[in-house]
C-alpha cells in the first residue's frame, strides 16, 4: 500500500481513538474540576450521533461514494447511509463542548475532527457534504448541551 493510502487509513480509522484518549487524559487530569464536562459531552454525543444523525438516515438514504463510483474504499465498507457523517457529528459535538471551556484544546480537537472527516472523504466512505453536515450538527449539538448546562446551573430552567 502506498504511503498516501496508509496515511489516509490512519487518519480515517485511528486518529479518532487518539482524540478520545487525549480527551480522557485531559478530563482525568484534575477530574474534580472537569467532571461537569462529561454529562455535557454525553448529551451532545447522544443528540448529534444517536438522535439527529440516525433520524436523518432513517428518513433519507444516501449511498456512500464507493458505491456510486464503483470503487473500492480504503477502509472497511459501511452498510449504513453516508449522510450525515456519524464520525463528524460525534467528534465535532465533543470538540464543541471542549471549545466552550478550553479554547486552545477545543481548537486542537476540532482540527483533529476535521482531519478525520477529510480522511474519510479520501477513503471514499463519505462525500464532502456528509462531513460538512455532520460538523454543523455536531457543533449545534455541542452548543445546545453547553447552553443547557449554563441555563440549568443558573437556575433559569428546571429539568
Amino acid at each position: 500500500m502506498e504511503i498516501e493510502k496508509v496515511v489516509i487509513v490512519f487518519f480515517a480509522k485511528y486518529l479518532g481513538y487518539i482524540l478520545i484518549a487525549g480527551l480522557l487524559v485531559f478530563l482525568l487530569n484534575g477530574w474534580r474540576k472537569r467532571i461537569f464536562l462529561v454529562p455535557q459531552m454525553i448529551l451532545a454525543a447522544i443528540l448529534s450521533r444517536g438522535i439527529i444523525t440516525e433520524g436523518i438516515r432513517f428518513l433519507w438514504h444516501r449511498d456512500r461514494p464507493y458505491v456510486g463510483m464503483g470503487a473500492d474504499p480504503l477502509i472497511t465498507p459501511m452498510d449504513s447511509a453516508s449522510f450525515p457523517s456519524g464520525h463528524a457529528t460525534f467528534f465535532f459535538a465533543l470538540g464543541s463542548v471542549l471549545y466552550f471551556y478550553n479554547k486552545r484544546l477545543g481548537i486542537l480537537f476540532l482540527a483533529g475532527s476535521a482531519i478525520v472527516g477529510a480522511a474519510r472523504v479520501f477513503a471514499l466512505v463519505h462525500w464532502p457534504s456528509d462531513i460538512i453536515a455532520g460538523a454543523l450538527i455536531g457543533i449545534a449539538s455541542g452548543w445546545l448541551a453547553w447552553k443547557s448546562a449554563i441555563l440549568y446551573t443558573r437556575g433559569k430552567t428546571k429539568l
